[in-house]
């Protein structure tokens, strides 16, 4: 590993996306490389998409009885080993993580320092007693979980999704709070696995950010399957009885109420760890938020200064994260042909139960930024592998533009919901509107595909008419 320099060429600041920047395209230069977390590698390997994923493949086979049943096998959950599923999910992570640090600890021209950066002047950092500067910065620090600002929030019955994927038994009952991605994963995972979850969200609806139909028809079937308390304020979190955590709520006429678990899961969103790096201090703008500000290219608004990731860009997304850093990749080495970012048809996916995916304008998006368009919602069991499925519960809604039949917004809620996107991600992507692709290629029978081409035919656009 090269030591530690007053002067480097390039300097990153987290490990996560940021890390993918350096390969041998950069051997002739000098690069030093900082992660404050005590785990190399970022969010999503550590704490985020890659475990939870991990746990949700157990939970979708523990969740699978009452599936089979509605087909006329008798599945039983006879019990959940927590620890060997844990252990099994981190036996794997733990080893990458640890195993890109030695690697990185070994590149000649490379110094990794563990510590916080914080700019003490344009292009110049400190990392705890060392201070160096570096012609360019790349400022990678991703996210942190946002805790309510009430009473409680200490407690040791309190997690985050940092932590409570590492906790060292299945509990009995589980408190969450928050209406959002990371909150339905884990109200699936740990419902799934036997415990008893109250989920408690201040809006009237979970996964408010969905499209419309996603989200009332998502809040419904949690409805089934978890106690779902809505429209309830966070006031505090209290020791409770037997060592458990209570939560204290209120409702919007000012009645409190009180739910005990064994833990508390708080999943009320994530916030951009810029504040850390003292960004105006190095000349860096922030927004309202703490977003970094970029601009196409990945530049912030100092000199030589790029950002990535979590910490510019509000998708939190490990996909917008690598797409970013290619980005910012790319212009490093070629300043004198930059490329921009396309932040155009961003998908994501919510690995639930049921799973979710969607891209771009939602019905709301639409009706209220006044931009013509017609819809069309196709049932999982319309089509012959909903009924093998025996599906009542599952849908396709296609937004498009009513005459050229531009796809403007997917949304999609059921099995393989995250697999079922991406080809209309792609068509969306290179232009391809909804007849061509529908009548242009073959979809397989009885494929479930058939319910995206069967939604794609309803769309009522203007060559029908």
């Amino acid at each position: 590993m090269l030591g530690p320099r007053d002067h480097y060429d390039l300097a990153i600041i987290g490990s996560g996306s940021g890390n993918t920047i350096v390969d041998e395209a950069f051997a002739d230069r000098t690069v030093a490389l900082v992660e404050r977390n005590p785990v190399f590698g970022g969010t999503c390997l550590n704490v985020g998409c890659i475990p939870t994923k991990m746990f949700v493949l157990p939970a979708d086979l523990a969740a699978s009885p009452a599936t089979a049943a509605r087909l006329g096998v008798d599945l039983r959950r006879e019990g959940v080993d927590f620890g060997e599923i844990r252990d099994r999910i981190f036996g794997r992570i733990d080893p990458i993580s640890a195993g890109g640090k030695q690697w990185r600890q070994q590149a000649d021209n490379l110094t990794l320092f563990d510590g916080e950066a914080r700019f003490v002047g344009p292009k110049r950092l400190r990392v705890g007693d060392q201070e160096f500067g570096a012609d360019e910065i790349v400022l990678a620090t991703g996210s942190s979980p946002v805790l309510p600002d009430v009473p409680g929030m200490d407690l040791p019955g309190v997690h985050t999704s940092d932590t409570v994927m590492r906790i060292p038994d299945l509990p009995g009952s589980v408190v969450i709070i928050g209406g959002g991605f990371v909150a339905a994963e884990f109200a699936h995972i740990f419902s799934a696995f036997g415990a008893k979850v109250t989920q408690i969200s201040r809006s009237d609806a979970l996964l408010r950010a969905e499209d419309i139909t996603i989200s009332r028809r998502f809040t419904e079937l949690t409805a089934e399957r978890v106690t779902l308390r809505l429209n309830q304020e966070i006031v505090a979190c209290e020791e409770g009885a037997d060592g458990r955590t209570a939560v204290i709520t209120r409702d919007a006429d000012g009645v409190d109420y009180t739910y005990q678990a064994d833990i508390v899961l708080v999943a009320t969103g994530r916030a951009p760890n810029s504040a850390q790096l003292d960004p105006a201090a190095g000349g860096v703008n922030v927004d309202d938020a703490g977003y970094v500000i970029v601009d196409d290219y990945q530049r912030t608004t100092a000199e030589g200064v790029y950002a990535l990731g979590d910490v510019c860009s509000p998708w939190q997304l490990k996909h917008v994260a690598n797409a970013e850093a290619r980005v910012v990749k790319h212009n490093l080495l070629h300043p004198d042909d930059l490329i921009k970012s396309d932040h155009r048809f961003i998908p994501h996916a919510i690995f639930t139960d049921p799973q979710i995916a969607s891209v771009g304008l939602t019905e709301q998006d639409a009706v209220g930024g006044g931009v013509p368009h017609v819809i069309a919602i196709q049932d999982y069991g319309a089509v012959a592998y909903g009924w093998a499925l025996e599906d009542t519960d599952h849908l396709v809604k296609l937004i498009a533009d009513p005459d050229g039949g531009q796809l403007l917004g997917c949304h999609i809620m059921g099995p393989q919901a995250s697999t079922l996107i991406q080809p209309l991600v792609q068509a969306m992507t290179f232009g391809l509107p909804a007849r061509e692709m529908a009548r242009g290629q073959y979809w397989i029978h009885p494929a479930l595909t058939e319910v995206v081409e069967n939604a794609l035919l309803a769309l009522p656009l203007g060559g029908d008419r």
